[in-house]
């Protein structure tokens, strides 16, 4: 069976990866053309089974994660700040994970609204800047205990940030959008990051969102392709191990 481990300083593996709990995982999108990326392939490849559903479609999330791994909530073009029934509905449904103390991992979108969930404002850079192509990213020491390893430069999509909610423990932090990455509770993470992005979507996203580019800070498509061959390698090393320690099992006497 496959398996990949977070491993602590020490050297020894602490949490693993793998099909052990046969409930699938939660899976939130945004768009019906979207899909889980590398989390998916990464989980899958592990014998972790996924259940999608696309609330924008009209589809139900659970009213509770029992039968559930956990949860992940994805990205995409709306804004936590929208008014959209689908969103609202998605925002109050948040404290299911939260209140289970199951595990929950948002991306992006899916981190801005746990954090205006709780109670944090989700809102653009104040000089107007997007961050849309490879960015500097800065581990804490929180972050390094959760995952050693972290990526120095990552990959990003966005144009709105949000605050770090109280009671919630920065991970990660960045130049021009200081919050990246927070823990809350025992079980709950949140990255404002991409490294779900495989090289598909990458030429998805920098051609049907090509506009985006034009954003003030944003990058030209060429640094796009240009950053992945020179940063890619460190940032799916960081997903496995970072998925091994949000959806994994911990071990002993490794």
């Amino acid at each position: 069976m496959n398996e990949t481990a977070a491993k602590p300083a020490s050297g020894q593996p602490d949490y693993v990866l793998d099909g052990a709990d046969e409930r699938p995982i939660l899976v939130v999108l945004h768009q019906e053309s979207s899909t889980p990326g590398r989390v998916g392939q990464v989980l899958q490849r592990h014998g972790v089974r996924l259940d999608i559903r696309r609330p924008v479609l009209g589809e139900a999330l659970p009213e509770s994660l029992d039968d559930h791994r956990g949860a992940i909530v994805f990205g995409g073009p709306p804004s936590a700040n929208d008014r959209d029934d689908y969103l609202r509905t998605e925002l109050d449904w948040l404290q299911v994970p939260l209140s289970e103390e199951r595990p929950f991992l948002g991306i992006c979108l899916g981190a801005q609204m746990l954090a205006k969930h709780l109670g944090a404002t989700v809102s653009s850079h104040p000089d107007g800047l997007a961050e849309v192509g490879y960015y500097p990213l800065r581990a804490t020491e929180k972050g390094r205990q959760l995952v050693p390893e972290w990526p120095r430069m990552i990959y990003q999509w966005h144009r709105e940030g949000f605050d770090l909610p109280h009671g919630a423990s920065l991970l990660a932090e960045g130049d021009w959008y200081p919050n990246q990455a927070f823990q809350y509770g025992p079980a709950a993470f949140a990255v404002q990051f991409h490294a779900e992005l495989t090289l598909a979507m990458m030429y998805r996203w920098t051609t049907r969102g090509h506009e985006r580019l034009r954003l003030p800070g944003a990058q030209g498509r060429r640094a796009h392709f240009d950053g992945r061959g020179i940063y890619d390698p460190p940032v799916l090393r960081w997903l496995e191990a970072f998925l091994a320690r949000a959806f994994g099992r911990k071990v002993t006497g490794r």
